[in-house]
């Protein structure tokens, strides 16, 4: 299997999720969740993302679709489209599984995947967490990590707005 095949194989529709999902729960594995838009991929998305996949056994992030993040974040954005965020996402090794998801939050997905572990960055610390209630009611985790100070999307593209 070519490089990029094994990096494609990472991003998974729902039913072929599901499938998955089976089959990581009977080899006990303990399944961390997050999500995000993660339009331009810096230093604090790499490793919030390799501190969150350290909590367990699993990483799957759950992914903006391109409509989701325009509503979100405005008719400028994302910067690039799903599949790209997608495939690079996909490209680390520290992650298992990347699905997209069209709602503007995650909730449904995670009620779906019901993961052991949700993970969400400090900036969400004191926050109602999309999803938290599904995590409380299984006994699973609820964790914030600590992001990586002077990195954000946002702040990188408005710097990118301002170089000659």
């Amino acid at each position: 299997m070519e490089k990029l095949d094994i990096v494609r194989n990472k991003i998974y529709t729902w039913d072929r999720l599901q499938k998955q999902l089976t089959v990581w729960r009977f080899k006990e594995k303990k399944i961390v969740f997050t999500n995000g838009c993660f339009d331009v991929i810096h230093l604090g998305h790499i490793e919030y993302l390799s501190k969150a996949r350290d909590l367990g056994h699993i990483l799957i992030i759950g992914l903006n679709s391109d409509e989701s993040v325009r509503r979100i974040k405005g008719p400028n954005r994302p910067i690039n489209n799903e599949e790209a965020r997608a495939i690079t996402l996909a490209s680390l090794l520290f992650v298992d599984a990347v699905i997209l998801f069209g709602e503007d939050t995650p909730y449904n997905i995670i009620q779906l995947i019901q993961p052991d572990i949700l993970v969400k960055g400090k900036d969400y610390e004191g926050k109602e967490i999309v999803g938290s209630d599904i995590l409380k009611a299984k006994g699973g985790e609820i964790i914030t990590i600590d992001l990586v100070k002077g990195y954000s999307t946002t702040h990188t593209i408005d710097l990118s707005e301002h170089t000659p």
